[in-house]
């Protein structure tokens, strides 16, 4: 492209930020495009406008990385290096960087196009790429810092998880059963970990187990979870001036059945502890590395939730990456599952999980007993019929990784016929069981 045209396009990137983010057809931005480029040179032909919109698609190397589902997150530090990061290599540097400051400018002018918004005088923005993977860029005096987060275009199932190693198929089954509560009561449910550790992987996962009549409201700073196996679905996402306190509030008003925070950071930990103890249920990922941590981030600042309201949380979950093998290969597993079993000087936690660091191995989950006895009461049977329904439930994950049928589609399809109708769906599975419990 010669410079006049290059001029052009870059103030055409200049007129446009944030505008492609607002129209998804290919044809309308070509338009958005043809109009600014217009007023600025009138002559400009229709051949030029489609070399300035392909050049404004192009975003060089990072064009391949953000559809390789094998990258997780790609880390442009300025000029100096790319480095790239999966639960499976861990974090590597490419050979390839942005060559100067030109370069990068360029290159992130083209993100602008579809940044979602501005902070601190533009020195800070939040990115919704075409491909679904988001970014973050902060503006220093040494240039621009971007992380981008890949989208996965085929999210990783309960079934993924369980092959990957992060659960056995007992923990999937007790997964399910806090998810669905026997329709009568769903387990409240915060999952902890350090970042990177797959806490939104495993709540999307479990997003097979909810049921279809279920109302779900999410909240999140940028869209992560998939939400496509829920109909009755509401989306929300923060910005300035409606920030996650103000959303956990709004939702209430949504008539949900179930709200689940992308990320508890402050003081909307209040709001979701309110919305719990009104009966509603809520789940969410909070920054933490064990149960104990988790409930030590809600008592103090920013959260400073009661102590004495905590216990309206049923479980807690814990997801860390661990390195094994003798490679030393970062692998994602859920490390704790803790439930919540009162208050005496403390919160009162109930270990029915836990990963030995010394002998890299987890111990068989314990039975549940504060949440199985309260679904035991409300249900009217005995806490034996509890376990044995999970033992159900486990047989039909297997029997599903048996068969091949491992999508999240795939999982919540049989999920929703065992709600309907549980004997045909373990007729259908060929799995000569019967439903412990019928609701």
């Amino acid at each position: 492209m010669d410079k006049a045209l290059l001029s052009i396009e870059d103030r055409v990137l200049k007129m446009l930020v944030g505008r492609f983010n607002e129209v998804s057809d290919e044809g309308r931005r070509r338009e958005l495009v043809k109009t600014s480029a217009k007023s600025i040179n009138p002559a400009v032909t229709d051949a030029q406008i489609d070399e300035i919109f392909k050049d404004m698609n192009d975003i060089g190397i990072v064009s391949k990385l953000i559809y390789d589902e094998n990258i997780e997150d790609i880390m442009i530090n300025n000029t100096d290096n790319i480095f790239v990061s999966s639960g499976k290599m861990g974090s590597v540097k490419l050979d390839e960087r942005m060559k100067d400051r030109d370069e990068l400018n360029r290159f992130v002018d083209k993100l602008k196009l579809y940044a979602t918004n501005e902070e601190y005088g533009g020195n800070l923005l939040d990115v919704h790429l075409p491909s679904g993977s988001r970014a973050n860029v902060v503006s220093s005096p040494n240039g621009y810092d971007v992380t981008i987060r890949n989208f996965k275009r085929n999210t990783l199932s309960i079934i993924d998880l369980i092959n990957s190693g992060m659960m056995d198929y007992s923990i999937a089954s007790r997964l399910w059963l806090y998810v669905d509560g026997l329709k009568i009561r769903p387990a409240n449910i915060l999952i902890g970990g350090i970042p990177g550790a797959g806490k939104t992987t495993l709540l999307n996962a479990m997003f097979s187990f909810f049921r279809p009549e279920q109302r779900i409201i999410t909240m999140e700073e940028t869209y992560e979870l998939t939400t496509e196996t829920q109909e009755n679905c509401v989306r929300l996402e923060t910005s300035e001036t409606m920030p996650m306190e103000a959303l956990v509030k709004a939702s209430v008003r949504m008539r949900p059945d179930t709200i689940i925070i992308g990320e508890v950071r402050g003081a909307e930990a209040n709001d979701m502890m309110t919305i719990m103890n009104i009966g509603k249920i809520a789940m969410g990922t909070i920054h933490a590395s064990s149960s104990r941590d988790i409930v030590n981030r809600l008592e103090h600042a920013p959260m400073n939730v009661p102590m004495d309201i905590i216990p309206v949380i049923d479980v807690l979950i814990v997801a860390s990456v661990i390195r094994a093998g003798t490679g030393n290969v970062p692998v994602r597993k859920i490390t704790q599952i803790s439930e919540i079993s009162g208050i005496e000087t403390h919160v009162l936690l109930s270990d029915l999980y836990r990963f030995d660091y010394k002998t890299m191995r987890g111990s068989p989950i314990l039975p549940s007993v504060t949440y199985r006895d309260l679904i035991s009461k409300l249900a009217g049977v005995p806490p034996s019929d509890i376990l044995a329904e999970e033992r159900v439930r486990a047989a039909i994950l297997q029997r599903l990784n048996e068969l091949g049928r491992r999508d999240i589609r795939s999982i919540s399809e049989v999920v929703r016929d065992y709600y309907y109708n549980p004997e045909e769906a373990l007729k259908k599975l060929e799995l000569d069981l019967e439903p412990v419990i019928r609701i």
